[in-house]
């Protein structure tokens, strides 16, 4: 159904991209500084003033900033495409009332387009972990894997909320306070090893816990520290996404008369 349609999902997506920001002086650009500026401050504040330092053995190979990065950047495409698929359908009720149009592109094109943005700042980590230590970890290797993981998880997910965001319009903002809380119950600004005991079953019963876990093994350690996590990543996703799209098919005829 997707491949069928790919060419309106892709104008779909550069619609959803530059319209946001249509009549700002910096239009579309704003889609890029918006997480590059987080990702400065969250670096400055727990790399310079908190002044962290890791880094430089086995257990931690790289520094603290990359530490950071490797999950921050991720964490901020997968709540922005979730923040945004929960009004894909309720923002488009003119098309959802067209019985021509394959309305289940619109919590896809949410997804896609929180990766446009996230492809520019991991392109930021991938050029300062080269100039930093001269090269890249082979685990590199393994970045589109878990992209499509992660586009896993989130189609299937944004099938869920949108469908969900229709019938309960407080979706959006739980999902944003739960971005928020995000950056603290996920361990992207600390190691789980700092965490008292008392608290691990909360980390550990996070999903998102393992997606980002993932990305740290390729982007940070450099090899598959948490062999765990990709299985339950893997699982997830599919579940997620097929158990999401059934959800989506389920509901879809009900769209109309509730919008």
């Amino acid at each position: 159904m997707l491949w069928k349609y790919r060419a309106l999902l892709v104008e779909q997506t550069r619609r959803d991209l530059f319209d946001a920001h249509a009549g700002q002086m910096a239009g579309g650009i704003w889609m890029f500084l918006h997480p590059i500026f987080l990702m400065a401050v969250y670096v400055f504040v727990f790399g310079v003033v908190f002044k962290q330092r890791i880094g430089g053995t086995y257990e931690l190979p790289l520094d603290y900033t990359t530490y950071i990065l490797s999950g921050l950047v991720p964490w901020f495409a997968i709540i922005q495409g979730l923040t945004k698929s929960t009004v894909s359908l309720t923002s488009n009720s003119n098309l959802i009332k067209q019985v021509v149009f394959p309305i289940e592109i619109l919590p896809v094109k949410s997804i896609l387009s929180a990766f446009v943005p996230f492809f520019v700042t991991l392109t930021i980590l991938v050029i300062y972990v080269l100039f930093t230590y001269g090269g890249l970890p082979s685990s590199y290797l393994l970045l589109p894997l878990v992209i499509f993981i992660h586009y896993l998880w989130g189609v299937g997910i944004a099938f869920i909320l949108s469908s969900l965001g229709v019938f309960v319009r407080d979706i959006q903002e739980l999902i944003t306070m739960f971005g928020v809380a995000g950056m603290f119950l996920l361990p992207v600004i600390y190691l789980p090893s700092w965490v008292p005991d008392i608290f691990k079953p909360i980390l550990y019963a996070n999903p998102f816990s393992y997606l980002i876990w993932c990305y740290q093994d390729v982007l940070y350690f450099g090899r598959i520290e948490h062999p765990e996590a990709w299985v339950f990543s893997i699982l997830f996703g599919l579940i997620a996404y097929f158990y999401g799209a059934r959800l989506f098919r389920k509901l879809k005829h009900s769209f109309g008369d509730v919008l």
